[in-house]
Formats: structure tokens, C-alpha cells, sequence
């Protein structure tokens, strides 16, 4: 017959208690005898008989006599202080008062015994149980399990869980149940195995401190600034490499000593000592360098860090940026000589451009895409009082409508979620004394619009987020291709800031009004180029001459890198010329080439679908009637019988081109390219003809 197994019983007050002291005898005695546990709160009431009881403190006695059947032996447990939670103890400032709350004065008394027992007395520990009256606030306290005893004022509760069974108690038990001399050396090893745990615990939380400590000293040391740091006794605390060299310093002399015996300059010193202002900005020369000094405090206990820039190593830095901001087009590149052209009608609009230029009113320049509304901005802006500062350009057509705002006007720190810290400045602030450029201003939303009225009326503006009104200084260029007057009359663009932007007026004439200056254009995009000796067959530029140039000379300068890149020998020739779904159609809306068919006026499409892609349309038309496929190789292989072949590539554009003309529309699969319904239309309509 085998031997029956050892059994006790534990009967705990609350359930936190019975579940941590569960865990502890199971952990340490539970391999050889079984443990049942209760808690007199939350369970009924069981009789146990023949047993070896273990009561968690003799404050429920009373409550257990129920649960105590016959013939048992009941045994008080001594508890100490849970070790296993001490390391949150040591993140507590020595010195700092904290409060010991639990549920009566002797478990309150009796756990801070046991701090000092186990050595922990780098805290000033002041008992606080349900009843005391507490005359100073403390913002600390440590509990076993008992949060809900905590007094409302404390900020932070540091939880250590219920008192433990202690050793001297686990020894009696094994002694009562007959264990001890089979057992004590296994359950010694145990206990201190669990000390052993908490003391690797304690060991990895250091060296990771260690780690980030040596971390961050060197990226303080590696950081080009001088940084100090003192705390609130005016102590130094951070003291790094750098300002060692700048204020000829060593560091061990000044880590850990006041302020007053590290700092001779009184200015200086006054001026890091000041804590009236949170953050201040001051210009000192000390050792014949001079330095741009910034004061901030970090925390409301009073830590003030500061930083020093070596002042010509900063302008050194500004001149960098400057030639940054030139190359990323944040100071305007070109003048009114760059303007290429001698029509009548572009020199009299540079001559009107020059004298708005001398004024600081805001203009408005009226223009279609392509005509060089940018290159007038920039030499306004050179040809202007302000030619010294900053030239910023920004286009609304290319910034997404929610970052507009953030864009222009800049942003506090906490502004929205991803604000940087420290917030931004916007273009306006960052263009201050010098000029904005404003393009494509019919796409901003209303409320920009009533955002950028503000700025315009009052010279000044709130930053997102912002309470603090800044000044600017800036002269407004802005910039459309859009109608603004009819944008007014839908109710899309404010009257008000129409004429805040209209003060002054240019209008710039479209590339098809000044055709005498193709030429002039050529030859300057050639010289640009990196191929100025080039060549141009003389019928090349008649053909160009004839074309209407919907984009103007931005499409005249991509036309010609096109040719550029495809001719040979040296020369551009007429078949260098891309094809006609290369260049920009006239714009006009489908909406109202289709409102134009309907009258049966075709005059627009007439002069656009020449013979070949009339009959690319009538093509694609009969494919479809007979339900097949309508693919670039199949169009391409009826070409071959029809007269005129074009390879696939070939069809490919002349598609693109009836796509963007709203005639044929490409589906996915199998249904392949098809005829819209304007383009069924259209090809009735030309076959009436």
C-alpha cells in the first residue's frame, strides 16, 4: 500500500491573498503535498476534518472557526513583506516620503518592521490605514493588494502584492506533516531559488540602465552643440564634450558642482539662472568665440538645459541652406532676362511686370498652364525691394487639400496627431521679409481662402493649434489659369479675397498669340540643352509654327527634349515630330464638345480626327458590332489590308489620344477597347457627312 499523500489547508481573508499564498506554498511545498485553499470572503463555508490548517493571519480567526471541523491542527502563518515585488520599491528616490497602506495599524506596523528587517530603508516609510488622519498629502504609496484603501491625493501606488508565508512557518509545516527531515534541504533550494530569480531581475534592470546610460552619453557627447543640464538644487547633471572645448572646462569638474563654481561670466550665469522665462535665447562671446545661447526647462521640478552653438559655425549653416533653398527652388531662380521672346505683346507685358515689381502691392497673374506664370513670380520678386530675402514658391494643384493648411500657416506642437514636436513654421513665416508665390490659387478650399484673407488684411497669422498671433512681413504673388470670376459666381471663390489678391493685374500672353518667338525658344532650349550644336530642318519649325500649343511653352520644351532624344545625326527632322497624340488638345471639356454635338456642330472634333483616326473609330466600330475582342493587334492587322498600316506601338498612341479626346474608352479583359457612347455619336455623325 503506497503512502497517502500530505494534505493542508489554507484559509486566506481576501482572494488576492489566498491566490498569492496558493501560489507560494504550491511553488515551494506543492511537488509532495497537495495544498486547498479558501478565502473567508469569498467562499462558503466548508467543514474541514483531519487537517493541517493554516490561518494567513490571526486577524480571521474568528471568521475560520466555521470552516474548522474535528481533530485539526490550526497553525498562524508568519508573513513578511513580498520580495518578490521589491524592485518596484527601488525606483523610489531615496529620502522620499511614502505612504504604507493596509487594512489595520498591527499589518501596517508588522510589514514595516519587516523593511527593516530586510534592509530596505532608503524611503521614509509613514503607516496609513482606513480612520488615520493624514495631515500632509504624500504623492507615494506602496500597498499590499489593498488599492481600494489607497487615500485619493496619492498619484502613484506601487502594488507589491500580499504579504508572503515566511520561512520560519513553511519549516513548521513540514515539521507538523512529518516532512522535515526528508524535505527541508528541497525546499530550502527552492526558496532561495525564488530570491536567486528576483536577484537576476534585478541584475538585468541595472545593466539595461547601465546600457542606456552609456547610450545616451554618447549622443550627448556626439552632438554638435555645447549641452548643460542642471538640476533643481542648481546642480550639474549633463556637461558634455563639446562644451568642454567651448568654455575650456573639463567635464569632471563640472559634473555634480553648482552652477556659480563652474560659470565665471555673471551674464552667463544670470542668464541660465533666470526662471522667470521657461525659454530664452541669448548672444554671448566667452574665450573670444561667440556662441547663440538657448535656455528651456524640461519639467515642472525645475531642470534647466541649456545649448550653445558656435554663432559662425551657425552662419557658416545659413549660407549652406541658402544654397540648399536655391537648388530646391526656395529662392526664385530666374530674372526678367531669362523670359525669352520679342513679340509686341510679351515686351510689354515684362515692361508692366518690371514697374508692379518696384511696388510691395499684392499681384494676380492671369495665365494658361504653360506660360510661365512662375518664371514672371521669381523675377518680380528679384526685380523688387525684396530682392535680398526668401522667394517661396507653393503650387495648390499638387498639395493634398489637408495638408494645405499646415503647409502655409504652420502648426503648434500637439496641433494633431503627428505634429512634430515643437510644431512647424509654415511658408508665410518662413518667407517673412521677402515674397510668397501663390500658384494655381483657384484650387484652395474656402476655408484656406479665408485663412489666407486674414494674412493679406491683417499681416498676421495664428499658426494650427496656435493662440499666439504671429507678425509677417511677406509680399503676395499669386497665380491662376483657372476663371476666377465665374470660380465667384458658383460660390467656390470669395469675392473679398479676389480683390485682395487682384490689387495689381498681369496677364501673359498664350505661346499660339506669339507664334514669332517659337524660334527664339528653340534656340534658347537648344543652348540649354546638352546638345547645343544641334540641328533643325527648316520645315521642322514651319510644322511647329502651325501647331496652336494648348500647353504653351512647357509643352514646347517638352516636345522638343522629345525630339531631342530620338533624332540622328545630329539634326531634328520632320519625322522627329511626334505624332499628334503627343500635344495637348485644345481645352475644352467633353461636357461641352458633347453639349455642341448634340446641335450637330462638330467644327472642334472636325479639325482633330483627321482621316487616320476617323478611320481607327470606324475600325473599332465594326470589330464591336461583331462582338469580337477589340485589341492593339487586332486593329493593327486590319490596317494591314486597309491601306494605311500602323504597327502596334502606333495604334497604342493614336488609342491614347482618342481616350483623352473621350471617343474610345479601354475596359479590362475581354471586353478590350471600346467606343464610348459620344464616340458611337461621333462617328454617326461623320457618317452622315
Amino acid at each position: 500500500m503506497g503512502m497517502k499523500t500530505k494534505e493542508l489547508t489554507l484559509l486566506a481573508g481576501s482572494e488576492e491573498t489566498r491566490r498569492t499564498l496558493d501560489n507560494q506554498l504550491n511553488e515551494i511545498i506543492g511537488d509532495f503535498i497537495r495544498i486547498r485553499s479558501y478565502s473567508v470572503d469569498a467562499h462558503k463555508v466548508t467543514k474541514v476534518h483531519n487537517q493541517l490548517i493554516i490561518l494567513s493571519s490571526h486577524l480571521i480567526e474568528e471568521e475560520a472557526k466555521d470552516y474548522i471541523g474535528d481533530n485539526c491542527t490550526v497553525l498562524v502563518a508568519r508573513r513578511i513583506v513580498n520580495f518578490l515585488n521589491i524592485d518596484k520599491i527601488y525606483s523610489v528616490a531615496r529620502g522620499e516620503k511614502v505612504l504604507y497602506v493596509n487594512d489595520f495599524p498591527e499589518t501596517v506596523q508588522e510589514a514595516i518592521s519587516s523593511f527593516e528587517i530586510l534592509g530596505i530603508n532608503h524611503l521614509q516609510l509613514i503607516p496609513y490605514f482606513p480612520g488615520k488622519k493624514q495631515k500632509e498629502q504624500i504623492k507615494i504609496a506602496i500597498t499590499p493588494g489593498e488599492l481600494d484603501l489607497v487615500p485619493p491625493y496619492v498619484e502613484e501606488v506601487i502594488n507589491i502584492g500580499p504579504r508572503l508565508i515566511d520561512i520560519t512557518t513553511i519549516i513548521t509545516i513540514l515539521n507538523r506533516l512529518g516532512l522535515l527531515e526528508e524535505k527541508q534541504d528541497q525546499v530550502s533550494s527552492k526558496y532561495i531559488s525564488t530570491i536567486t530569480r528576483l536577484s537576476k531581475r534585478l541584475g538585468d534592470a541595472n545593466q539595461e540602465a547601465n546600457k542606456i546610460s552609456d547610450h545616451l552619453k554618447k549622443v550627448v557627447n556626439g552632438v554638435n552643440d555645447g549641452i548643460l543640464a542642471i538640476n533643481q538644487l542648481g546642480r550639474i547633471t549633463v556637461f558634455n564634450e563639446i562644451l568642454e572645448r567651448f568654455l575650456r572646462i573639463p567635464m569632471k569638474k563640472a559634473i555634480d558642482r553648482h552652477v556659480r563654481d563652474v560659470i565665471s561670466d555673471r551674464t552667463l550665469y544670470d542668464f541660465i539662472m533666470n526662471k522667470r522665462e521657461e525659454e530664452a535665447d541669448g548672444y554671448f562671446t566667452i574665450n573670444s568665440m561667440n556662441f547663440m545661447v538657448h535656455r528651456f526647462m524640461i519639467d515642472p521640478q525645475g531642470t534647466v538645459v541649456v545649448t550653445f552653438k558656435d554663432a559662425s559655425e551657425t552662419i557658416e549653416m545659413e549660407k549652406q541652406l541658402k544654397r540648399e533653398l536655391v537648388k530646391k527652388g526656395f529662392y526664385g531662380k530666374y530674372h526678367f532676362e531669362d523670359i525669352v521672346g520679342n513679340h509686341p505683346e510679351l515686351l510689354s507685358t515684362k515692361e508692366i511686370a518690371r514697374k508692379l515689381a518696384k511696388t510691395e502691392l499684392t499681384i494676380l497673374i492671369q495665365g494658361e498652364s504653360g506660360t510661365g506664370k512662375e518664371l514672371f513670380a521669381s523675377s518680380i520678386h528679384y526685380a523688387s525691394p525684396r530682392s535680398n530675402g526668401p522667394f517661396l514658391a507653393v503650387n495648390f494643384s499638387a498639395l493634398p487639400e489637408d495638408l494645405v493648411e499646415s503647409e502655409l500657416f504652420g502648426y503648434e506642437e500637439g496641433a494633431f496627431s503627428g505634429a512634430k514636436k515643437g510644431g512647424r513654421k509654415g511658408l508665410f513665416e518662413q518667407a517673412n521679409g521677402g515674397t510668397i508665390f501663390l500658384d494655381e490659387i483657384g484650387d484652395i478650399s474656402l476655408k484656406v481662402q479665408a485663412r489666407l484673407l486674414r494674412v493679406l488684411q491683417e499681416k498676421e497669422l495664428l499658426r494650427i493649434g496656435g493662440n499666439k498671433i504671429i507678425p509677417v512681413d511677406v509680399r503676395v504673388v499669386a497665380a491662376t489659369n483657372k476663371d476666377l470670376l465665374s470660380l465667384m459666381e458658383e460660390g467656390k471663390f470669395r469675392e473679398d479675397l479676389y480683390h485682395r489678391l487682384k490689387v495689381l493685374f498681369l496677364q501673359l500672353p498664350a505661346l499660339r498669340k506669339r507664334k514669332e518667338d517659337i524660334a527664339h525658344l528653340i534656340h534658347h532650349f537648344i543652348q540649354q540643352s546638352d546638345q547645343p550644336s544641334i540641328k533643325l530642318e527648316v520645315e521642322v519649325l514651319e510644322r511647329l509654327k502651325h501647331y496652336n500649343w494648348y500647353g504653351n511653352i512647357r509643352e514646347l520644351k517638352n516636345t522638343l527634349d522629345y525630339m531631342l532624344a530620338v533624332c540622328e545625326e545630329n539634326t531634328i527632322k520632320v519625322e522627329d515630330i511626334p505624332n499628334e497624340g503627343f500635344f495637348q488638345q485644345a481645352r475644352k471639356s467633353m461636357k461641352e464638345v458633347a453639349v455642341t454635338l448634340e446641335s450637330a456642330e462638330l467644327p472642334y472634333i472636325q479639325q482633330d480626327l483627321n482621316e487616320e483616326l476617323s478611320n481607327l473609330v470606324e475600325i473599332i466600330y465594326q470589330l464591336q458590332r461583331t462582338g469580337e475582342t477589340v485589341s492593339r493587334v487586332k486593329i493593327s492587322e486590319v490596317t494591314r489590308s486597309g491601306g494605311r498600316f500602323l504597327t502596334e506601338q502606333q495604334v497604342r498612341s493614336r488609342l491614347e489620344t482618342l481616350e483623352k479626346m473621350g471617343l474610345v474608352e479601354k475596359k479590362r479583359g475581354r471586353q478590350g477597347t471600346k467606343l464610348t457612347v459620344f464616340g458611337e455619336k461621333t462617328f454617326h455623325m461623320k457618317k452622315r457627312q
